[in-house]
């Protein structure tokens, strides 16, 4: 029986990409061995209804296209932008493994995801369809957090790895900010995000950012 491939999986509405997703994605992979990184735009989240001044989906999905170009362990996948309504992870998660059983997955996450995972929709079936990786910051309690991993592997049999991970206050909504005081954001997004940010006047109108990372 052939060894199954490790996959991991960077999600995010990437409203844009930056440095900080592609650095955690290239953590992720070399901590764990993964084979490869799918780096997954999210069609319509529920939690994140589109406002003004944001880009549409083919804009993020262009500019994650732009910021892996040439990284040969990084993948776009379109799998969450082509469904149709809402999208959630574990009809991501079921619909990758039973496309790819010869596949298993390694959903990266960061602690705030994992304390509020059991209030995504139906966490036992992503917690059976996935391994989680959390990326940890220094100014989270590691005792509350080992206390949370134990919950959710007993609630759900979810498998938790933590990752350490460079604390970098790095944020979709400080660049969106920024572009829109006409600061630059030069070593905060690829070069290439950069030009097309520019090209198509992204961020330049202002937008509700209450509820946005």
């Amino acid at each position: 029986m052939s060894k199954k491939k490790k996959i991991g999986i960077m999600g995010g509405t990437f409203d844009p990409i930056h440095i900080g997703h592609l650095i955690l994605a290239e953590n992720a992979l070399e901590s764990f061995q993964l084979d490869k990184i799918l780096v997954m735009p999210s069609g319509n989240p529920p939690h994140k209804p589109l406002r003004k001044g944001r880009a549409s989906t083919r804009q993020r999905v262009e500019m994650t296209r732009l910021a892996i170009e040439g990284h040969k362990s990084f993948e776009l996948s379109l799998i969450e932008v082509h469904r149709e309504g809402y999208t959630y992870t574990h009809d991501t998660l079921e619909q990758l493994n039973k496309e790819h059983p010869d596949e298993e997955y390694y959903f990266i996450m960061g602690v705030d995801s994992l304390f509020a995972f059991d209030t995504w929709m139906h966490p036992e079936i992503i917690a059976k369809n996935c391994r989680i990786i959390v990326a940890m910051r220094d100014a989270v309690d590691e005792y509350t957090l080992d206390e949370q991993i134990k919950f959710l592997k007993e609630e759900y049999g979810a498998v938790v790895y933590k990752l350490n991970n460079p604390n970098l206050d790095i944020s979709s909504h400080m660049i969106r900010q920024k572009i829109k005081d006409h600061l630059s954001i030069e070593y905060l997004v690829p070069d290439q995000v950069i030009e097309y940010i520019a090209k198509e006047k992204l961020y330049l109108e202002g937008c509700d950012e209450s509820k946005s990372k």
